[in-house]
């Protein structure tokens, strides 16, 4: 096994939170089609014993796959990498090792906080519904440690379990998505709705071949009577997406990133397109290709998550997909 090291200066940062409704190490979102990008936000909700954490280790399953940590202020990051028991397709590419543990080192979380752990890997290889456990071990200082390892046999209550490890829940992947990449995805027929949110039209951009940057869009309608927020959009298609502006600025057509998100004003409509708000495809393996679709994960302050998919049109036509009338 490898072992890389990154290590981080700034001071770190914890969340307090009040009440919490689980005593046990947890993962944020517990379920995910296969052959997707998951998130894993391990919730760490108290230490040893009334100790302060000063360590977090978590061991990935067979089948999690590509891993990548997300760094913590404060902690140094170590990634322990072996081999995977198959072999997994990585945009083309065969791979057969990876990280196979992640631990955050060298921290101080207090036992009256709560702090979360990130890790974003694909879950793929999976043709039946399948519980997935993350074994992970907090440790206190040299002598004191809580390990989250337990798993339920069949039949059994995992919340009867002292110590039970955290889970996903991993569903097979449709047919069209088992099939191959982002292309294949059906784009959403109408309007789709979250909480008082709605969102239709859109589309991503046709790319130049080796191209690794793309744009898209689309229109959110709010008809609550509260502002909400796009505060983050994720795809499998691209290690990451952005939300950007383009504004005037001195007889000067200037470009920049939104790291706050966008507001959506009650009872109003805002528009992601071209020349304007709109979203930009980072680090894309596969650039688009005019006829296929482009699935993307929408997170609002207030409505939650929406899965929604653009359709990929021409290279010069508008992102959002979306005329006015």
């Amino acid at each position: 096994m490898t072992k890389t090291r990154i290590t981080l200066l700034t001071a770190g940062l914890t969340l307090a939170a009040a009440g919490m409704a689980h005593a046990h190490a947890t993962f944020e979102l517990d379920n995910t089609p296969s052959e997707e990008t998951f998130k894993a936000i391990l919730q760490v909700p108290h230490g040893c014993d009334g100790k302060p954490t000063t360590e977090v280790q978590v061991k990935l399953p067979e089948g999690f796959v590509f891993a990548k940590p997300q760094p913590k202020p404060g902690w140094e990051l170590e990634i322990i990498k072996g081999d995977y028991q198959k072999t997994y397709d990585n945009h083309g590419t065969k791979v057969s090792s990876g990280p196979v543990e992640i631990r955050w080192k060298g921290g101080n979380l207090s036992d009256e906080f709560y702090d979360t752990f990130v890790i974003r890997g694909k879950v793929s290889g999976f043709d039946k519904e399948t519980v997935l456990a993350f074994p992970t071990t907090q440790l206190c200082g040299s002598d004191a440690k809580v390990v989250w390892d337990e798993v339920p046999v069949a039949g059994e209550d995992a919340h009867a379990l002292e110590h039970p490890a955290p889970t996903i829940t991993v569903t097979p992947a449709s047919e069209e998505h088992a099939h191959g990449g982002h292309g294949t995805h059906q784009a959403a027929t109408g309007p789709v709705e979250v909480g008082d949110l709605e969102i239709s039209g859109g589309a991503a951009k046709a790319m130049l071949p080796g191209a690794k940057v793309g744009g898209g869009g689309f229109a959110v309608k709010n008809t609550g009577s509260a502002d909400d927020r796009l505060i983050a959009v994720e795809s499998p298609a691209a290690g990451r997406v952005e939300i950007h502006e383009m504004a005037m600025e001195n007889d000067v057509m200037k470009m920049r990133k939104l790291g706050d998100g966008i507001v959506i004003p009650a009872g109003e409509t805002v528009e992601l397109k071209s020349g304007g708000l709109h979203l930009m495809f980072m680090e894309v393996q596969k650039p688009f290709a005019e006829g296929d679709t482009v699935p993307v994960t929408l997170t609002f302050e207030k409505a939650g998550k929406l899965n929604y998919v653009l359709p990929v049109g021409s290279a010069g036509g508008e992102a959002a997909g979306h005329k006015h009338k």
